[in-house]
């Protein structure tokens, strides 16, 4: 079967900078796919590949392709790719707050993407938008279809967020860290909200994140990107259980556990590398407690991670423990 956004060793340059290198993934109708790494592994880059904006922000393909639905997104004309974005792709933003338009009520917000994409009528688009905003659990929806963005909890301003994606019946969701500036509880009504959404839709989403909690939450499937390569992918069941990766390992290390002594909680020495200055050989070797001098020296080829189907891991001395 057609994977519905199939990634395939991609690599995107802005200007002189080579910031993704060789990545591949792929989300399936049905599944989600959390994409995993602290902040400047390429995540939202990865995003912005996978919905056609590379132009925008000077970015360009030097490797590999994006696929949608089988399509090549590079050979699309641009009125083509716009055509996808809102429609078939609908995409949740990272920063609810300033997501929407300050001067116009929500619920306009959210009927503008009905009107384009699928050309209801005004009345029409109302109803829908009315209908979208109660399925996302908000109390009394017509009447906060008519409030100002200030006037909402960021809570509240992330269902609108996640309305507008949905509003042109999408196929993929592309939601970039979309719980970030939200407090924890509503951080799992969100998560909650769109994982439902994906299995009663039949939608694929692509999850971005810095939180493997999140990830073992709601997510089928992980990949891990570490400073625009991939280091680890595969089903979250045995990559939570075992990591191959050492980065995998420290990220996993890193979510607080029920009944954690006082300052038992692990953090990852050092920092992500700019692309100015990747390292040489594996990216992760300078903070990698495993790392040799042949770590420097090469570039770990993604290899399968134990048993068959389990996944894949771009390590030369991955953890014994993976399968």
């Amino acid at each position: 079967m057609t994977a519905l956004l199939q990634v395939t060793d991609l690599s995107v340059a802005i200007g002189a900078l080579r910031l993704l290198d060789g990545v591949s993934l792929s989300v399936e109708r049905g599944q989600i796919l959390g994409l995993v790494g602290e902040s400047g592994s390429g995540k939202s880059l990865t995003a912005t590949a996978a919905m056609g904006l590379l132009p925008l922000i000077g970015g360009r393909v030097t490797g590999g392709a994006v696929y949608f639905d089988g399509r090549d997104l590079a050979r699309m004309s641009e009125a083509e790719r716009r055509g996808l974005r809102g429609r078939r792709i609908g995409f949740v933003t990272q920063n609810p707050m300033t997501a929407l338009d300050p001067v116009q009520r929500v619920g306009e917000q959210i009927d503008v993407v009905s009107r384009l994409h699928l050309g209801l009528s005004k009345a029409a688009a109302r109803a829908r938008t009315v209908d979208l905003m109660t399925q996302l659990r908000i109390p009394e929806a017509a009447a906060v279809a008519e409030a100002w963005p200030h006037q909402l909890s960021g809570g509240m301003k992330q269902r609108i967020v996640i309305a507008m994606a949905l509003a042109g019946e999408p196929d993929l969701i592309i939601a970039d860290e979309p719980t970030t500036a939200l407090d924890v509880t509503v951080q799992a009504q969100i998560i909650q909200i769109l994982g439902g959404l994906v299995r009663e839709r039949g939608m694929g989403l692509l999850l971005i994140t810095h939180d493997m909690g999140v990830v073992a939450q709601v997510c089928d499937r992980v990949a891990v990107l570490y400073a625009g390569r991939l280091a680890e992918d595969g089903a979250v069941g045995p990559i939570f259980a075992a990591p191959a990766h050492p980065y995998t390992a420290a990220l996993i290390g890193c979510i607080p556990q029920d009944g954690m002594a006082p300052g038992s909680l692990r953090g990852i020495p050092g920092v992500v590398p700019s692309a100015r200055a990747f390292p040489s050989g594996c990216r992760f070797h300078p903070r990698c407690a495993r790392a040799t001098p042949d770590c420097a020296a090469q570039v770990p080829p993604l290899a399968p991670r134990g048993a068959a189907g389990a996944g894949r891991a771009a390590c030369l001395h991955m953890l014994p423990e993976a399968g």
